[in-house]
């Protein structure tokens, strides 16, 4: 039964078709059906044991290949490497599991959302049970401060509001009766308590429909348990780039046994461990530790634009996202309602200032009024003063918000009377409040009576504009009590009307002078909201972030389509996206009853185009995130309620308020915002769209030293051994994982290249080793790399007396020459890392020296270098010699040409 037939029936009609009574259960009763529907609790999906989920980060298709690596080096005679190699593979196996542990935790928070107690009658007696005790057709009392155990039927209500924020992402608090009533949105009818909500006032009995896993809550907890955690782009790119990869170190060993057998005539053995050590020699080795370094430096800079990210390979997913789905309320807007028009008869006024602090003034015309010269706007302020539930506590400190004890529409009145320099508490003591009657969602209205110093009494009424018209009979004008006519009528609704247009919401204001001297208690509302003067308007809004215009220029300007799915209305949200450049005026707006008849197809269409959402429900917003991820996009959607978990675990990247958000929001979540700021969304894409692009040049990196290392074993067959190696496997090894490695991490947190949110999102179809980057790295780096490392071997020899005599192939002369080659390899890579920092902008604009990871890197290398030249363990480890003074000038020479040159194709390119 849906939540209309539990609202429509009679409580005889409930009571029958629960098995209860106006008394409640008997305990035998309540026995019974425990048995039938289980215990109230949230139950939690059966996942993957943690002893799986330790595996499975070692057990990826990087790690896999680098444990065979390993496995191989050791086979191959290189202990000390194979060792090495897993060792890097258990930091970054250990590293990936924790991420994974701490991640998992939204089901957790859901159960802690549902309280512990429930006062509930069994028996006839009003008993204290342990919440998960409660069943369907239990009778339960419910006061201000208490958690609701289930959803439920209300029986009796005494002034009862219900902060339904976890369900439905609003503030606003509901006013709940016992009539049936309908307001828009899935959770808005008036006699319907529900979950995991909270009450704010007032006391009421309700009767328990349903519990646990069948409650609006448990629905949502269910939706969370059962999205499916995809790959992220990353992953699925890495894989394949570890497929291509380990067919080309495999092909090149598989080439390299078969010539050193038919060419050099070597034995099986000894052609076979040489193939091996190729094959390790082309795998990168580094790849994983610098991809886990580059997201990791990303995950830093990220912290200190307000953006928490829980997944390091959320970070690079952000860089793919081609759709933001997002919340208006604190996200786009600053979540501080705020007064900006008043309308009276007799003139208009504009409110200056934005927020819960007084920084602003009323103004007519551009000029500030004073209270006592317009009777009009000193009666509406008085009321919105004491007609006034709500306190507004001043911020200790510059980096505090203004703290609310209320709800936000009267916080905006209580800065709006601090802005007309109205003292709110004399005003208080000069006219005391004797009654109340609340505002409730039927009549939408609150009025206050007070007792003034002449012995009269004055009623004070605010409310939605329609409802405080139909009672009110006469209109304040110019200080001046009349009459309403219809013509006044038709003047308010037109100003109604154009503040609605801008995205403003009304709130009308009336009184009257009362001289009955009734006992307060026998005020009730039909004695008290009649007969009303009607007084002016007040039209407030959620002022927008002053950032948030940039953010989304910038947003568009990289390719990335914005679509608002709020639960507010449709005019509001639609005032809101327009004036921040989220949509044109042509855009389309779908409510959530809407998308409710819509279909797939329809669904789609409508997504391909302009539109925003209003007045959506939390399945409504996981089915717009999957239907989107069905046509292909990247989604980021934001969310702070429980309303939002579903959404947020589905995403590709699930964005939760860190300020608002509830914990059931930030555990599903990929990303927190520590300060709810759209802004901070599109910082962190440009952080992921860096990551990205420094993926591919450390590659680039990385693979253009593997032609200089090929050369010298392809030189050998080719020859059938007269050209001895110039570079020996160990040598190889040297570059792969001692001094290639730590610039190329400096890469991998180089930082964000200019221009980068100019571009469109990265093609789904497009790879990390494309064939440009093939290009670049073998046809351009390499090649230079080679010429240069080839140079230097011969240039050894022909100090030896070479081409008179045969190329040395063994001895202290031989080394020489290898380590020449090795050092000449060294010095081209250090031109390589400044050179593949960008791939269009002059290093000499960004600074030649600014990647200070890199500059550490290439001092490193060349430490390194020196050590296993001239430390004769190492000497006798890696077949090294030392270089003399002529050589090593000859390396210092080698960089600087190679970056003018690099700098010349870049001058080329951005050109043309």
């Amino acid at each position: 039964m849906d939540d209309k037939d539990f609202s429509e029936k009679t409580l005889d009609q409930l009571y029958q078709q629960l098995g209860s009574s106006k008394n409640g259960l008997s305990q035998n009763q309540a026995n019974e059906k425990i048995k039938k529907f289980g215990e109230n609790i949230i139950t939690r999906a059966r996942g993957e044991s943690q002893f799986k989920l330790f595996l499975k980060s070692f057990t990826s298709m990087m790690a896999i290949l680098l444990w065979v690596s390993g496995v191989i080096a050791i086979f191959a005679g290189m202990a000390e490497l194979g060792i090495a190699i897993w060792a890097v593979n258990v930091i970054n196996g250990l590293f990936s599991f924790w991420q994974e542990f701490a991640a998992k935790k939204a089901t957790d928070s859901l159960m802690k959302l549902l309280p512990t107690y429930a006062n509930v009658y069994r028996d006839h007696k009003l008993t204290k049970i342990v919440a998960t005790e409660l069943v369907p057709g239990d009778i339960f009392s419910i006061q201000a401060g208490n958690s609701i155990s289930a959803d439920a039927r209300l029986i009796e209500t005494d002034e009862l509001q219900v902060d339904e924020s976890a369900l439905t992402g609003e503030s606003m608090l509901v006013s709940k009766s016992l009539d049936y009533s309908k307001g828009q949105g899935k959770f808005a009818y008036g006699n319907l308590i529900y979950a995991g909500t909270t009450v704010s006032t007032g006391t009421g009995l309700a009767i328990a429909l349903n519990t646990g896993m069948q409650t609006e809550f448990g629905q949502i907890a269910k939706l969370t348990q059962t999205s499916k955690q995809v790959d992220s782009p990353l992953q699925i790119e890495l894989n394949r780039l570890t497929r291509q990869l380990s067919m080309i170190a495999i092909s090149i060993g598989v080439v390299f046994f078969f010539s050193a057998i038919f060419f050099v005539k070597n034995p099986i053995a000894k052609s076979f461990i040489f193939a091996l050590g190729m094959i390790v020699a082309f795998i990168p080795e580094g790849l994983l530790p610098t991809v886990t370094l580059s997201l990791a430096q990303a995950v830093q800079r990220m912290a200190h634009k307000n953006a928490l990210v829980k997944n390091l390979n959320s970070v690079e997913t952000l860089g793919e996202t081609t759709v933001i789905a997002t919340d208006k309320t604190g996200t786009l807007t600053q979540n501080q309602m705020t007064i900006n028009h008043v309308w009276t008869k007799d003139s208009e006024y504009e409110v200056s200032g934005e927020g819960y602090v007084n920084n602003g003034e009323i103004r007519e015309k551009n000029k500030p009024v004073s209270l006592d010269q317009y009777l009009s706007l000193k009666q509406l302020v008085t009321i919105a003063a004491l007609d006034n539930d709500t306190q507004v506590q001043a911020p200790k400190s510059l980096k505090d918000l203004p703290k609310i004890l209320g709800t936000p529409t009267e916080a905006a009145l209580v800065i709006l009377s601090e802005k007309s320099a109205i003292d709110r508490a004399a005003l208080g003591k000069q006219f005391p409040r004797i009654h109340e009657a609340p505002f409730d969602s039927r009549r939408q209205r609150m009025s206050t009576i007070h007792q003034t110093a002449d012995g009269q009494r004055i009623i004070m009424t605010k409310g939605a504009l329609d409802f405080v018209l139909k009672v009110a009979d006469n209109i304040l004008d110019n200080g001046r009590v009349r009459p309403i006519t219809d013509h006044d009528k038709q003047d308010i609704l037109a100003a109604n009307r154009k503040y609605a247009s801008d995205g403003l919401r009304s709130l009308a204001f009336a009184y009257r002078k009362d001289d009955s001297q009734l006992d307060p208690k026998a005020y009730k509302v039909e004695n008290t909201e009649q007969h009303l003067t009607f007084v002016g308007l007040a039209a407030m809004s959620d002022p927008p972030r002053p950032e948030i215009y940039e953010a989304v220029r910038k947003a568009h300007s990289a390719g990335i389509k914005i679509i608002m799915v709020t639960g507010d209305s449709e005019l509001t949200a639609q005032s809101i996206a327009i004036k921040i450049g989220l949509v044109s005026k042509k855009a389309r707006v779908v409510t959530g009853e809407e998308l409710d008849k819509m279909s797939t197809d329809q669904l789609k269409s409508a997504l391909a185009g302009e539109v925003l959402f209003a007045r959506v429900a939390p399945e409504q917003k996981y089915q717009i995130v999957t239907t989107l991820q069905s046509l292909g996009h990247i989604v980021a959607s934001t969310g702070d309620g429980v309303n939002d978990a579903p959404a947020l675990k589905q995403a590709n990247i699930g964005v939760a308020m860190g300020v608002t958000g509830t914990d059931v929001a930030k555990d599903a979540a990929d990303m927190i915002l520590t300060d709810d700021n759209f802004a901070s969304i599109v910082a962190a894409i440009e952080e992921g769209r860096a990551v990205y692009s420094n993926i591919q040049k450390f590659l680039l990196y990385i693979l253009n030293s593997n032609l200089p290392e090929a050369i010298p074993s392809v030189l050998f067959l080719l020859s059938g051994g007269a050209i001895p190696l110039s570079l020996t496997v160990m040598q190889i090894l040297t570059v792969d994982l001692g001094t290639d490695m730590l610039p190329a991490l400096g890469l991998g947190a180089e930082k964000i290249e200019v221009g980068v949110m100019e571009q469109p999102p990265r093609d789904r179809k497009a790879h990390l080793l494309t064939k440009n980057l093939l290009i670049k790295a073998f046809g351009w780096y390499g090649l230079w790399g080679s010429i240069i490392s080839t140079a230097g071997y011969f240039f050894i020899n022909w100090t030896f007396g070479w081409p008179g005599q045969a190329l040395v192939s063994s001895g202290l002369r031989y080394r020489e020459a290898t380590t020449m080659t090795l050092a000449s390899i060294i010095f081209f890579q250090i031109a390589a890392a400044i050179n593949a920092r960008t791939e269009k902008t002059s290093v000499f604009k960004i600074g030649i020296f600014s990647n200070h990871h890199i500059d550490f890197g290439i001092f490193f290398e060349i430490i390194l270098l020196v050590v296993l030249m001239y430390v004769p363990l190492f000497q006798n480890l890696f077949e090294t010699a030392p270089l003399g003074g002529i050589e090593w000038l000859i390396l210092a020479c080698v960089p600087l040409p190679m970056i003018l040159l690099e700098e010349a194709r870049k001058a080329w390119v951005r050109k043309h």
